[in-house]
């Protein structure tokens, strides 16, 4: 099996890129943002042309169950910034692209796998659930308060996920996002959870990805 797994900073491709000396798993850098992601995964999708594809990072958390270094695995992921609005289609939902699903959801095998490495694991909290994309850096409480109103049932917001899924949808591959959490923006100034994370804590935590990779 082929395995393509795509991050957006140089910080979390030298993290995976110590899991992983596998010829059939490819770990590459997209950058950050909705279209470098869309991108990222186009281009992977063409030239290693993967049986799976999983987005892999950090992301801000929500959630009074969720704690700095807890994994989010993306049970349902879309957009937190798009909105299509009514004039030509009523039944178009905040998050949504005309035309195209509401939600992305993962590969249902690639979930029970996810799903059952979370029963596993002791040591790092993995929580199923709602991840939300847009082209933000949530460093704010006034954002993230904007952000739940709107999906209270969020457990993570990033700035790929969706782009991601959204490509592997249309080319019929595949997808599933592992997010760990960096910071709590609601439990945050001035994003100093998420600069600690870097600074301090963030040596394997994507240990979680790996154990998800060989259940394979």
């Amino acid at each position: 099996m082929k395995i393509g797994i795509i991050v957006a900073m140089d910080k979390e491709l030298r993290q995976l890129q110590q899991l992983f000396c596998d010829g059939n798993i490819r770990v590459e850098k997209c950058g950050i943002g909705k279209v470098n992601a869309a991108l990222g995964a186009q281009r992977m999708i063409n030239e290693f042309h993967p049986d799976v594809i999983i987005s892999s990072g950090c992301a801000g958390g929500n959630g009074d169950d969720i704690n700095i270094q807890d994994v989010i695995v993306g049970s349902e992921v879309t957009y937190h910034d798009v909105y299509c609005g009514k004039a030509i289609d009523d039944t178009t939902v905040y998050g949504q692209v005309q035309g195209l699903p509401v939600r992305y959801t993962p590969d249902p095998m690639l979930l029970e796998k996810a799903l059952a490495i979370s029963q596993q694991s002791s040591a790092i909290s993995v929580h199923p659930g709602l991840i939300v994309t847009g082209d933000w850096f949530v460093d704010s409480k006034e954002k993230m308060r904007s952000i739940v109103e709107i999906f209270p049932e969020a457990k993570a917001v990033d700035m790929e996920s969706c782009a991601i899924a959204q490509t592997c949808y249309i080319n019929k591959v595949p997808f599933i996002s592992f997010r760990v959490i960096s910071d709590i923006p609601l439990r945050d100034t001035d994003a100093s959870q998420y600069h600690d994370f870097w600074n301090t804590i963030a040596d394997n935590s994507f240990q979680i990805t790996k154990t998800f990779v060989e259940s394979l």
